[in-house]
């Protein structure tokens, strides 16, 4: 999965209708550059990408020349969820993907959250219990004895990711966050977004 489709669908989705610069803002808000690994001229080319896939409906605006706009088709809109859900039930994402997800899951209800967090948590149980904590002893004149480490930081990796993941759902149920259930004035709203005060500083809208 691509979490700068997610992304770019989910910002869009956001503001009901943007632009290359005005999604570079309001990422660059989030210091999205520390988490996914994208470089800011393909934020362009996947608003024309998904254009041409049917997911964005483009409208160039002919007050500013060379300014395009896209909103999300219902195709877009069935992706953008498709992917989201992804993002956040699936334990062997990247990082980024699921930073993606967890970036735009006010969108989604809150027992909805829980429960795709749960398919997570549980899939990540599954690894610990099968993965070891400690390398497995071996001839210390194996050449690839040392490789056992891998295994062991694979195991230490499930188990604080699972240890997060279980810390997150409980703060979900105890109320944390304002999800799309919780009322208009929730971040996952279609259409509701305005920029936010780390964004606006050579805001070009």
């Amino acid at each position: 999965m691509s979490a700068t489709r997610l992304l770019v669908l989910g910002v869009v989705r956001g503001f009901g209708k943007a632009h290359g610069y005005l999604l570079h803002t309001e990422l660059s808000s989030w210091a999205a550059e520390g988490w996914i690994n994208v470089k800011w001229g393909s934020i362009y080319h996947g608003l024309r990408q998904l254009a041409k896939l049917g997911l964005l409906k483009a409208t160039e605006i002919e007050e500013w020349p060379g300014r395009v706009d896209y909103e999300l088709t219902q195709d877009g809109e069935a992706e953008f969820f498709r992917l989201l859900r992804d993002a956040l039930r699936q334990a062997e994402h990247r990082p980024d993907v699921l930073a993606a997800g967890l970036a735009l899951m006010p969108a989604l209800p809150r027992d909805e959250v829980i429960a795709l967090l749960g398919e997570r948590l549980a899939a990540l149980d599954v690894k610990v219990a099968e993965l070891p904590l400690d390398p497995e002893s071996r001839d210390p004149g194996d050449r690839q004895a040392h490789l056992e480490e891998l295994a062991a930081l694979r195991g230490h990796t499930a188990r604080s990711d699972a240890e997060w993941t279980r810390r997150l759902i409980a703060r979900l149920a105890d109320g944390a966050y304002r999800l799309v259930d919780d009322g208009p004035s929730s971040a996952g709203s279609p259409g509701t977004w305005t920029l936010s005060g780390n964004a606006r500083g050579g805001q070009c809208l």
